[in-house]
């Protein structure tokens, strides 16, 4: 099987910028809920999360892998990615906040990295395969 590096590359990068904007939702929300509602920053991140997941789902669909699945199937599988990374996210900003006491926006950017990788190899592989 060969693999058309071409199309990966800018698959990975409207990946990224599709996840720049979900990435918005969830900081904005993060932020509100933080800053402006009395939220602790594990509870903000984690519906941020949630927030951010549902805007990638529907950009990822339509622009970066324009899939044809039924959403039935994709969104199935996406959500089951989308868990596996809500589990790390909470769990990494629970040990790098509250045990390491990290700043929380930046323990959230390094998180978020490391999850771009991980969230974009689940959904190529799997998800909308």
């Amino acid at each position: 099987m060969t693999i058309d590096w071409h199309t990966q590359a800018r698959r990975f990068f409207t990946f990224a910028a599709v996840g720049l904007v979900g990435t918005g939702a969830h900081y904005a929300t993060l932020t509100s809920l933080v800053e402006l509602a009395g939220f602790t920053p594990v509870l903000g991140s984690v519906l941020g999360f949630l927030v951010g997941a549902i805007t990638n789902y529907i950009l990822n669909y339509r622009l970066t892998f324009h899939s044809a699945k039924r959403h039935r199937e994709a969104a199935s599988k996406f959500l089951g990615v989308a868990g596996s990374g809500f589990i790390l996210n909470a769990l990494l900003m629970t040990l790098l906040v509250n045990q390491m006491n990290i700043p929380y926006l930046l323990a959230q950017v390094a998180i978020t990295g490391l999850l771009l990788f991980w969230h974009y190899a689940l959904n190529a592989i799997w998800t909308f395969k």
